[in-house]
């Protein structure tokens, strides 16, 4: 059924409920059958929708309902979401059964920290008196496979058999998945042998799987039989065998030996939807073949294969590192084309490319992206971006990308604050300095200090003259007798200033601060400009409290 068919199919199965609904014609059957169909119409909003519309609470609560909603949101990823809708419906009255335990642990498979979050479900499982059957063991297995458990996997298959479940085929496969973690061949074989010896026969899954424990464990040889026995026995029809192997050969630095494997598999016509070039591609990029990376990405695109963000990576990948801009373009124009949203590879390979290339307001605009679709920005690669950005005249755009460090849910290094002290005041911006120097003077150091502090005198806002320097005086710096003499010019320059000016001078008294005598002879000079007899009475203060100082000193000289 093609997807415009099942689109239709899924809204007749809408209108169709829809209409069981206002006949009253619904129970929990219905119920459990509308739910798992709105999971593969990937409508889980609508089935949540429906599910808190249930007004009768047998059925609202019904193990069978529930199992189908939280199936619906498990298979689509949505683990958190699955765990807060059970907690709800236990409050509600849901008794869990163990296909309620089975649904959520598969969900483990798929998430970070599956494995600690599968002990907790398995923990309260047994509290409710269920007792864990093959399929809940099986689950349990991919769960420790997935997360890079092979002796708790190891352990479960064991204790299963000890509790008298027959293993099959799925948990032969899930131990094996998880034996090829570490590469774990020896393991790995005793158990393709033990599992020959209770009557089983090695299918394609097994077989694939026992073919990645050979790669991850360096055993190319006899990855390399594995592999003819996979296509004498008809498994290796598609790609993923030659995938495993050619990856596991780049990887070990075997490039050549990878190329050979993937030509072998284009001769033989074996059925690809492009995964294979993908791995080459970003194989040749890694060891530096830039031109058979290229050559690569533009069969990939001369073919009909299907496009997903892992490619659209590899292609933006291989085409930045060849310089190709005009394809680069081509393929950022064809993600928006099939929708497909950037990661944060995709900004972090656009970014590196941009500055590269000394792109510095494109680098820019996609690091603002970036930022406004929640992706963790690279500091270091930022910090660098700053620094250029300052250099070529865009303080402004340098600010703006350490603002979005600075309030992204992460702690900077606190060598960055220096950094965009200097950038501002190299690039005029006087106020966002002070801004930047005022929330984190303990950071910077006392020449960055002192250099935003003389331009700040000579060219700042003089209404923030006073507000800087007390700023400062609340580090351990102590401002130098030329910081004031930049000051008292200011404000001798602009009479209508008298007040801040007497202000100033009244402070640094207070403070221990004393003008030289250069600035003394300037500020008496033009005295009847803010009133003699004041000015006089601060600066006979300002000589007594100095005069004091050096005496108090002379002790301890």
């Amino acid at each position: 059924m093609n997807g415009c068919l099942l689109t239709q199919f899924f809204h007749v199965l809408q209108q169709l409920f829809d209409w069981m609904q206002k006949c009253d014609n619904v129970n929990v059957a219905s119920y459990s059958t509308f739910f798992k169909f709105m999971g593969k119409s990937h409508n889980l909003v609508k089935a949540l929708q429906v599910y808190n519309d249930i007004g009768d609470e047998c059925t609202r609560y019904n193990a069978s309902v529930c199992n189908a909603l939280l199936g619906c949101f498990v298979r689509h990823g949505k683990f958190e979401t699955s765990i807060n809708l059970f907690e709800q419906m236990k409050k509600g009255g849901l008794t869990p059964d163990i296909v309620t335990y089975s649904t959520l642990l598969s969900g483990c498979t798929k998430i970070k920290d599956g494995y600690s979050k599968s002990l907790k479900l398995m923990e309260e499982l047994k509290s409710n008196g269920l007792h864990m059957d093959s399929v809940i063991y099986g689950t349990v297995l991919a769960v420790c496979a997935s997360n890079n458990h092979s002796k708790e996997a190891e352990n479960f298959f064991q204790q299963m058999v000890v509790e008298g479940c027959e293993p099959n085929l799925f948990h032969y496969s899930s131990l094996l998945n998880a034996y090829s973690v570490d590469g774990d061949y020896a393991k790995a074989e005793k158990l393709v042998k033990d599992m020959k010896s209770s009557g089983i026969e090695p299918n394609k899954v097994i077989l694939t799987t026992l073919l990645k424990v050979y790669v991850r464990g360096g055993l190319f040889e006899k990855s390399r039989e594995l592999l003819v026995k996979l296509g004498t026995l008809g498994h290796a029809e598609e790609e993923m065998p030659f995938c495993i192997l050619m990856d596991g050969l780049a990887k070990a630095g075997q490039i050549d030996e990878a190329k050979v494997i993937f030509q072998d598999m284009k001769m033989k016509g074996v059925k690809s939807d492009g995964y294979s070039h993908s791995i080459m591609i970003s194989a040749c990029c890694r060891h530096g073949l830039i031109e058979d990376a290229k050559q690569l990405a533009e069969e990939f695109e001369g073919n009909n294969y299907k496009y997903d963000l892992v490619m659209m990576n590899t292609l933006l990948r291989t085409y930045c590192q060849a310089g190709e801009m005009e394809h680069v373009m081509k393929v950022l124009r064809k993600m928006d084309e099939l929708a497909i949203s950037p990661d944060w590879n995709t900004f972090q390979i656009l970014i590196k490319y941009f500055y590269k290339k000394k792109m510095y307001s494109l680098a820019f605009r996609t690091v603002e992206d970036m930022h406004k679709k929640g992706h963790q920005l690279d500091e270091e690669l930022c910090s660098s971006l700053m620094i250029r950005l300052g250099q070529n005249g865009a303080a402004s755009e340098a600010f703006s990308v350490y603002n979005m460090l600075r309030y992204s849910k992460r702690t900077i290094s606190k060598a960055l604050h220096e950094k965009m002290l200097n950038i501002l005041v190299s690039g005029g911006l006087l106020k966002d300095a002070y801004v930047t120097m005022k929330d984190n003077i303990e950071y910077i150091s006392s020449p960055s200090l002192e250099r935003f502090l003389n331009s700040f005198m000579r060219s700042g806002n003089i209404n923030l003259i006073n507000d800087v320097l007390k700023a400062c005086n609340k580090s351990s710096y102590r401002i130098n007798q030329n910081v004031f003499s930049l000051a008292v010019s200011r404000y001798v320059a602009e009479p209508e200033k008298k007040e801040l000016l007497l202000h100033l001078l009244q402070w640094m008294t207070g403070q221990g601060y004393c003008v030289d005598s250069s600035t003394r002879n300037h500020i008496l000079k033009n005295s009847h400009l803010f009133g003699r007899h004041l000015i006089a009475d601060i600066l006979s203060k300002q000589f007594a409290m100095s005069r004091k100082l050096q005496t108090q000193k002379v002790p301890g000289s």
